[in-house]
């Protein structure tokens, strides 16, 4: 079995990975470092045991590059993983290609699945009984469902209060977690969890525990696989929390440093103009973080103004030659409705990096010949009152309002207009 360690990200001093350990006696973040080049020794061999193994879960399927050190026993799953990249570059002819990773097809409708199929999986390997997490509703979903599929583990999970949509308010509570909705916001909410599991037995599930980035590897990797390696010029990705940017970004280096992939792409990270720590930090040159008070936006599942994974993603941004954006909420909202209308459902979250991709493509920095993969996020269902919201103002320039008439067979031709 291939040996894992917890390394901090600053002074690298390094942990047992057995340990429950979230960060550096120093204060910044860990992460899993595995060796590699053991598990996978010959990388043409490799990929082709990855095309004789398309009827594995996702996370067995690679998880000699995930988490080669987890016992194949302790791995909790919902069959996550394997989700539909959609070739939208028909209806954007702007871009050499354009590719919709859609990691809203998931079990819980997000890509926090596959962190949690990593996370929760080492915690049943620890024997933790009580996992906990702070949430703007996709980690808390996640969570909550991977934990109840778990024998004798309890999920807790922190809300804003009145800061999520119903539907992902129902998740938790529909997966049987002890849900907790805190008059703040999600830096509010993380603050008071990082203070309760520095006193009681609980096992974090935030994107700082890097156990949990290593399963959310798979989006790019898979993504990669998909594309029978031909790596694209850009992955979008929208940016809250941070951590997701950083997990691919660690995912493509690992593969390329490997040899399984020949070239890397460039990353762009888009965020909403309420909440955008990263972007202006990527504005000074990264000297430094100036957390926000996060305003409200649509896309409430990065409505954060104190990402936690900021120099992770700073890290990742650099060595891919990648940049930051911002988008506003009409952006947002009519971009989700355009890809909404091609039969491909999509969260608010997700919008923003469609938005930021078409943003950047039309300033001309992803140009005409370039390929380009859009991450999105979670599932439109998730959101649903956002969507109705918009179509039912003539306002906004892709509403498409609902009719109402009285039942009456000519009335209803005029309305046809048949």
């Amino acid at each position: 079995m291939a040996q894992s360690i917890f390394k901090c990200i600053s002074c690298f001093k390094e942990y047992d990975i057995e340990e429950i350990q979230y960060r550096c006696d120093c204060g910044d973040l860990l992460e899993v470092m595995h060796d590699l080049e053991s598990a996978i020794p010959n990388p043409q061999s490799y990929k082709k045991s990855l095309d004789s193994g398309m009827a594995k879960i996702a996370f067995n399927r690679y998880k000699s590059i995930l988490f080669p050190s987890l016992p194949d026993s302790s791995i909790i799953t919902l069959s996550e993983g394997n989700t539909p990249l959609y070739d939208v570059t028909h209806s954007f002819p702007q871009f050499n290609s354009i590719k919709l990773k859609h990691e809203g097809m998931n079990p819980t409708l997000s890509f926090k699945d596959r962190g949690m199929v990593s996370g929760v999986s080492w915690a049943n390997h620890l024997g933790c009984e009580k996992v906990i997490c702070a949430s703007t509703g996709d980690t808390s979903a996640a969570m909550a469902a991977y934990a109840g599929a778990t024998p004798n583990m309890k999920g807790i999970v922190l809300l804003p209060k009145g800061k999520i949509s119903p539907e992902q308010l129902a998740q938790p509570i529909s997966f049987g977690a002890l849900t907790v909705g805190v008059e703040t916001d999600f830096d509010g909410c993380m603050k008071l969890v990082q203070q309760l599991i520095e006193k009681h037995n609980m096992y974090l599930l935030n994107s700082m525990n890097s156990v949990r980035i290593e399963g959310q590897k798979a989006i790019s990797i898979e993504t990669l696989h998909q594309l029978n390696w031909k790596v694209p010029d850009w992955f979008i990705i929208p940016v809250g929390n941070a951590g997701n940017i950083s997990a691919l970004g660690k995912g493509l280096r690992e593969l390329y440093e490997l040899g399984i992939i020949d070239k890397l792409p460039r990353l762009a990270g888009i965020q909403t103009e309420g909440a955008s720590p990263l972007y202006k930090s990527f504005q000074n040159g990264y000297l430094e973080l100036i957390p926000q008070k996060a305003k409200p936006t649509k896309a409430s599942a990065i409505q954060i103004g104190n990402p936690v994974s900021y120099k992770k993603s700073v890290r990742e941004l650099i060595h891919f030659k990648g940049i930051v954006e911002v988008v506003s909420e009409m952006e947002i909202m009519d971009w989700k409705a355009q890809i909404d209308r091609l039969g491909i459902s999509i969260c608010p979250n997700s919008a923003v990096a469609v938005a930021g991709a078409m943003k950047l493509n039309r300033n001309g920095i992803i140009k005409e010949n370039e390929d380009v993969v859009v991450i999105l996020t979670a599932h439109g269902s998730k959101f649903s009152n956002t969507s109705v919201e918009y179509h039912k103002s003539s306002v906004n320039q892709f509403a498409n309002q609902t009719l109402s008439i009285t039942p009456n067979l000519e009335t209803l031709e005029n309305a046809l207009n048949l």
